[in-house]
């Protein structure tokens, strides 16, 4: 977590050098991109552990191969992996999610909204 934290810092500090208002930067953690299941899984875990000041984290899951090597399932059979881990992300702090399929997964953060309502 420590490594892709001080990589994102770093890449939000060149923008940041380089004129780019925080308005405009999301920090996105690179679910899938040269990290192992393991991985994944950890960064999903402590997605907040990555965050930047207070820059809006993204979550980008949508049907990846991690989701894949959990339920044994192809690509096109990944919707309810896809939903339940952009609900766990959004549960833990991803303000803006990527998604293949938008209202299955608003359908999901509908339920998850109307419970944290409630606490």
């Amino acid at each position: 977590m420590a490594e892709v934290r001080q990589f994102l810092a770093a890449a939000v500090d060149r923008c940041r050098r380089a004129g780019i208002a925080d308005e405009r930067l999301v920090v996105d953690p690179g679910f899938g991109f040269g990290k192992t299941l393991e991985h994944n899984l950890a960064l999903l875990r402590r997605i907040k552990a990555v965050t930047i000041d207070d820059l809006p984290l993204l979550a980008g899951l949508s049907r990846k191969s991690m989701l894949g090597a959990i339920t044994k399932r192809p690509v096109e059979e990944r919707l309810a992996a896809s939903v339940a881990a952009a609900v766990l992300a959004a549960d833990r702090g991803a303000r803006i999610l990527r998604v293949h399929d938008v209202a299955a997964t608003r359908d999901g953060l509908a339920v998850w909204s109307a419970i944290q309502q409630g606490d």
